[in-house]
């Protein structure tokens, strides 16, 4: 079964769990999420891993596209461009700022417990793949605190998660303003 598809069964991506986290920082963020158009951004937004066999790289990026589209068609062009821009590595890629959506979807990360995460990522292969991709990080292109790296370089999946959830927090709120 392709990693994307677990992630949605089950995983860092769970149907039945992530679009309410996502939607808890969306709260948090901007204040209640009254307009039905942004629950289907909430549930919709990562369906495109569902054809991923691994979650970063060129295929993992592209994830953001098949969301787009069915947002894009179901309520416009909006909407589409609400959830392409979700992924901070896709507008990196693009040239897009990001939307507000993506800021709620990295504090959904930040706002979901280490206990409920890390069984899920770790059932679907996610945790070693994103454990990899932090450890293989260049130099100078994140900005870590000197707590974040050591937690980031533990070999604890727990002290690894509280780095991780502190950068994603500290990004979220320093970009906060920089969302469209």
């Amino acid at each position: 079964m392709r990693v994307g598809l677990k992630s949605l069964l089950g995983g860092a991506h769970c149907f039945a769990l992530h679009p309410f986290f996502v939607a808890w920082g969306w709260t948090k963020l901007y204040g209640l999420p009254c307009d039905p158009r942004l629950w289907a951004a909430f549930f919709l937004h990562d369906v495109g891993y569902i054809y991923c066999h691994q979650m970063d790289g060129d295929e993992g990026e592209k994830h953001v596209l098949l969301g787009a589209k069915i947002m894009k068609w179901l309520f416009g062009p909006k909407w589409g461009s609400e959830c392409i821009r979700h992924s901070r590595d896709w507008c990196r890629r693009t040239g897009l700022p990001i939307s507000r959506l993506c800021l709620a979807d990295k504090l959904a990360f930040v706002l979901t417990p280490a206990w409920l995460y890390l069984p899920m990522a770790r059932w679907t292969g996610e945790l070693a793949e994103y454990r990899d991709r932090s450890r293989t990080r260049k130099p100078g292109c994140e900005d870590y605190t000197h707590d974040e790296l050591a937690d980031l370089d533990a070999d604890n999946e727990v002290d690894w998660l509280r780095g991780l959830k502190s950068h994603t927090l500290r990004w979220v709120l320093e970009h906060r303003d920089e969302a469209v």
